[in-house]
């Protein structure tokens, strides 16, 4: 066992987990723990980021003493997290001077309204591969230097740090000795040109970011730094950096040019690898860097993004109360045959890919006096569906003939929420395709640990990363293609009810 076991940790939007990798690919000890979530205006959501890394950090222990493992044991540290969510602190404290902004955080909407105005965001795509989208940590970090008393003349004073959320775990996990993001994080801030894999003046001059604030871009998999030995009694190196999206397609073997997931989590993220080819979206889907390994050549993909996916369902607990927990949402959707008509556009935050609305908001449309809280309940599970079915239909028409992998027969899916059986029927059903999930369904700290494994030879190549992937169930479309025809059009009619609903007060 000795040097070859990875602990990866992988940092999400409501929960903090750690797992322990074998070289098998197998999860032997996870740990983990939800943190607060905090909403002060509509539209506006923000995380503690100091809550963060103690949930964070608790995890990797308790993962450690659960799986009997010692410090001295693992080859390397993994790290995954939700990518847009920024962070600014001091360099002499390690404090953060505000509330960390979440990528959901739709707080600059009207400012980039106004910049597009000035007709940039074509620039601005062609450098990052991304649209003018509050989604994305530039302005989010703009917002934090404007807004919060002295950070401004703190940062042209080189006395804070900024960061996406990759960043902020390894400061505190080296104890303030090394600022770094790999390329894959670097690329969702909206500040890193594709083709330099670097910093870009005139980004940074768009947004105002002083350039002396930002980590330094390093590769997804190679060492960056040690732990502090007073955390885990041990140094233990940190390998492998990528934000969860990226290490949910390596953790699924996409490691070819053509092969793509989708990740059910908090939302819905559809990527797929496009090599070392910087293709270029025509249907207002994301180019991105996946990943570059060791000094090779950038791996790219395509991404679409659905805001809410295990969201919507956290709301029908949370501000519905309909349900008391999570998984009840499946008995409760079973109840009922269909959604009775009902059609539920989770757009709490905006929609994203493909219609890219940030001034969308949540409509439940449909209601009858018969209809129950199970309809509403099957109802938002098949939103979800229908949000991923958008995206496929827009990469498929993006991506080279026959080159999506989704198109053909199957697509894979991972994240928490795929282990619901009747969202992947829901799924399979209104996308007329196989889906195939994993028995691993944890992509995302696969990935990571992949990553690190690589760079300390607990694995020697990417075959042996592929080797280890074992497919758990498939589910296969059972409804009419009539049937789906109408489902799809009540849904578009839907989706346009509720766009730009904001843009009406």
């Amino acid at each position: 066992m000795a040097r070859s076991l990875i602990l990866a940790l992988d940092q999400g939007t409501s929960s903090s987990r750690s797992a322990i990798v074998n070289r098998e690919g197998q999860l032997t000890a996870v740990s983990q723990r939800e943190f607060r979530q905090h909403f002060p205006q509509p539209g506006w959501v923000e995380h503690d980021a100091r809550e963060i890394w103690k949930a964070q950090f608790e995890t990797a222990q308790h993962a450690l003493a659960s799986g009997g493992v010692r410090a001295q044991d693992i080859a390397a540290i993994g790290i995954t997290n939700q990518r847009e969510t920024i962070v600014v602190w001091d360099r002499a404290t390690g404090e953060p001077i505000h509330n960390a902004l979440v990528w959901q955080d739709r707080r600059t909407a009207e400012s980039l309204a106004q910049m597009r105005k000035l007709g940039v965001e074509g620039e601005i795509t062609a450098k990052t591969g991304l649209l003018l989208d509050p989604y994305f940590s530039a302005s989010k970090l703009e917002w934090i230097l404007d807004n919060v008393k002295g950070a401004r003349e703190g940062a042209e004073r080189g006395q804070l740090a900024a960061g996406t959320i990759d960043s902020w775990l390894i400061w505190n996990l080296t104890g303030g000795r090394v600022h770094v993001t790999d390329v894959s994080n670097a690329s969702r801030t909206m500040l890193m040109d594709l083709r330099t894999l670097a910093w870009d003046p005139w980004l940074l001059k768009l947004f105002n970011i002083p350039g002396a604030i930002l980590p330094m871009i390093i590769d997804s998999s190679g060492v960056c730094g040690e732990t502090d030995p007073g955390h885990f009694g041990h140094a233990i190196p940190i390998a492998g950096v990528a934000g969860d999206q990226q290490c949910a397609l390596f953790g699924q073997s996409c490691v070819r040019p053509g092969m793509s997931k989708t990740t059910f989590g908090t939302g819905c993220f559809l990527l797929a690898n496009t090599g070392t080819d910087i293709l270029r979206s025509r249907s207002r889907l994301l180019t991105t860097v996946a990943w570059r390994i060791k000094g090779s050549p950038a791996i790219y993909a395509l991404e679409g993004s659905v805001f809410m996916g295990g969201a919507s369902v956290q709301w029908l607990r949370d501000g519905l109360g309909i349900i008391r927990s999570a998984s009840e949402v499946n008995e409760l959707a079973a109840r009922v045959a269909d959604s009775g008509g009902v059609v539920m556009v989770p757009a709490f935050t905006g929609l994203g890919a493909p219609h890219w609305d940030a001034s969308a908001r949540g409509a439940i449309l449909g209601l009858t006096r018969g209809t129950t809280a199970a309809h509403i309940a099957r109802a938002t599970l098949e939103g979800v569906a229908m949000q991923v079915v958008d995206v496929i239909e827009a990469m498929n028409a993006d991506m080279p003939t026959g080159g999506s992998g989704q198109g053909a027969s199957v697509m894979r899916v991972d994240g928490g929420a795929c282990a619901s059986n009747l969202l992947m029927q829901l799924q399979a059903d209104l996308l007329g395709m196989r889906v195939e999930r994993p028995a691993v369904v944890e992509s995302t700290a696969l990935g990571a640990a992949f990553l690190a494994g690589l760079a300390t030879g607990v694995w020697s190549s990417l075959g042996d990363i592929e080797s280890l992937r074992r497919v758990d169930c498939v589910f296969e479309p059972t409804i009419s293609v009539e049937a789906r025809t109408t489902a799809r059009r009540r849904w578009k009619f839907a989706v346009e009810k509720s766009r730009r609903w904001e843009e009406q007060g």
